[in-house]
């Protein structure tokens, strides 16, 4: 039998339920919004709340089946089918939920969503440059080639089947990744006793170690400019997104035409990550190399360590799990984030030992950290090549590149 072509909108319900107004402020559900959405699958779980306490956007009311897609923010390609039986599912209006009618299966439907060819034309077909947006009656005409209903079936079958090893083959290699990242963070913890940084004075050092408030390794700390920058200039901009697993990474946030010839960075400086959400608040990244003049944004804080400190060696202890702990803990709230006082962060006690153990410590880490690092980016690469034939696999099956054979 041939596959037919047709609109979307003529085999499934666009938005079939909406919670009203009227509904009682009592009623419970778990909500599901457009971040907790991957392509395929919820990276969060739905969170149960009432409709009185949900945000006006929580209206979307889903049924075992209904497959959604997000219509904001559509670069994202947020798509997942509602799999559980339970009934207590609410999405946000930022979904197009698609329910399903008799001409189409609908597990079939879950996967033609994440399939290449409907996801990029959502992605086209969407209007706006900072944030991308699709009307979900857009959505409904969207073509697709559709097979009999037992030929669906078939391949949804077939799709479980393939994709459920691969998801397990990318599980397993992810934890081997996690593993890895606590091995190391294990090796630099023992490496330079941060360990003693939550155990306080009464915990051991070798001898010849120190146990020293931050404050007495730095010269200087200040803060950054707090001008608004632009996309070129003389001047780069680094901004916290640039800050990450004690090294600057990614490309300026913007620039600026001139700045103080003290705000400029040097290799050696440390950058230190003063405000942001609680997870990421704390977080040090040391300038290695600057092949441009650079600058840093107001909610950095640059440090600059005093003789007999390793710039290095301070990056890898403040950077430690148990440093950033201790620093989180003294983080106040404030409008959704965190926000560590320089003052505060800088009265953190530190393992400090003489500056030919910290040098040793510096090449033992930084060997060590290369080693991981370049298992950890063999392991990235097989992840992305197992994601690439997951969607090349789902793509090919939904729109008959495959021939996969009904059940007799």
């Amino acid at each position: 039998m041939s596959w037919v072509a047709t609109p979307l909108k003529h085999v499934v319900r666009i938005n079939p339920e909406t919670l009203g107004e009227d509904t009682a402020s009592d009623r419970e559900f778990r909500y599901i919004e457009i971040g907790a959405t991957g392509r395929g699958k919820l990276e969060a779980e739905a969170v149960r709340m009432t409709f009185g306490e949900a945000p006006s956007r929580a209206r979307r009311v889903l049924a075992p089946g209904d497959t959604i897609i997000s219509t904001v923010r559509t670069y994202l390609r947020a798509v997942w089918t509602v799999t559980t039986v339970d009934g207590d599912l609410v999405a946000s209006t930022g979904f197009a939920c698609l329910r399903p009618s008799p001409r189409i299966d609908a597990a079939f439907l879950g996967w033609l969503a994440q399939s290449d060819g409907v996801v990029e034309e959502v992605v086209a077909r969407s209007v706006g440059v900072s944030y991308p947006a699709i009307n979900p009656h857009a959505i409904g005409t969207i073509k697709v080639a559709l097979p009999s209903i037992s030929k669906q079936r078939a391949i949804a079958g077939y799709l479980d089947r393939e994709t459920a090893q691969i998801d397990a083959l990318l599980e397993r290699k992810h934890r081997t990744r996690t593993l890895l990242e606590e091995r190391l963070e294990t090796v630099i913890s023992q490496a330079t006793h941060a360990r003693c940084a939550v155990g306080g004075a009464e915990a051991t050092l070798p001898s010849g170690w120190q146990f020293v408030p931050l404050r007495r390794c730095l010269v200087s700390s200040n803060y950054g400019i707090g001008e608004a920058s632009q996309s070129t200039g003389a001047v780069g901009v680094l901004g916290m997104a640039n800050v990450d697993s004690r090294e600057i990474v990614g490309t300026p946030s913007g620039y600026v035409t001139e700045v103080d010839a003290d705000l400029l960075l040097r290799p050696g400086d440390l950058l230190f990550n003063r405000t942001n959400s609680r997870e990421l608040v704390g977080k040090v990244a040391l300038v290695r190399r600057n092949n441009e003049p650079m600058t840093f944004a107001s909610y950095l804080v640059r440090l600059r360590v005093g003789a007999g400190v390793d710039a290095t060696y301070l990056n890898y202890v403040l950077n430690s799990q148990e440093v950033l702990s201790v620093a989180r803990s003294l983080a106040l709230p404030s409008i959704g984030q965190a926000n560590l006082n320089p003052r505060r962060y800088a009265a953190i006690c530190i393992p400090l030992p003489p500056i030919d153990v910290q040098d040793a410590i510096v090449r033992e880490l930084e060997n060590t950290c290369a080693i991981v690092g370049g298992a950890s980016d063999r392991l990235d690469m097989q992840m992305n090549l197992l994601q690439e034939r997951r969607r090349a696999l789902i793509t090919a099956a939904v729109t008959g590149q495959l021939d996969i054979r009904e059940a007799a």
